[in-house]
């Protein structure tokens, strides 16, 4: 190839080198706008689930601390119940002893 016909290959080929690299100011401030409102949209939402995540764990403590001490009078009932039906039960012996006692006419 001649110098002549190789002249306008190189000019275009150094320009196209040149030119084929480089973003400008404005694509780099639209394209992190961009990238800056999905992270914002993400933090929102991530703050409005952390927030729920934290309402839910206090109802749950609040649950379980409401069925702890549900359990513990069930409990204390329970041992009522046999206290009572072990008064229950000797006044019904008594009655029988009663009743056996007592000539009937």
């Amino acid at each position: 190839m001649s110098p002549t016909k190789m002249g306008p290959a190189v000019i275009i080929l150094a320009g196209a080198l040149s030119l084929g690299g480089c973003a400008t100011k404005g694509f780099v401030r639209e394209q992190i706008a961009t990238v800056n409102q999905r992270i914002d949209g993400l933090e929102a939402k991530q703050q409005e689930t952390d927030g729920t995540a934290k309402s839910a764990l206090a109802q749950a403590q609040a649950a379980s601390q409401q069925a702890q001490a549900a359990s513990g009078q069930a409990q204390n009932n329970g041992q009522r119940i046999d206290q009572l039906n072990a008064r229950v039960d000797g006044i019904e012996q008594q009655m029988q002893q009663n009743r056996r006692k007592r000539p009937r006419h």
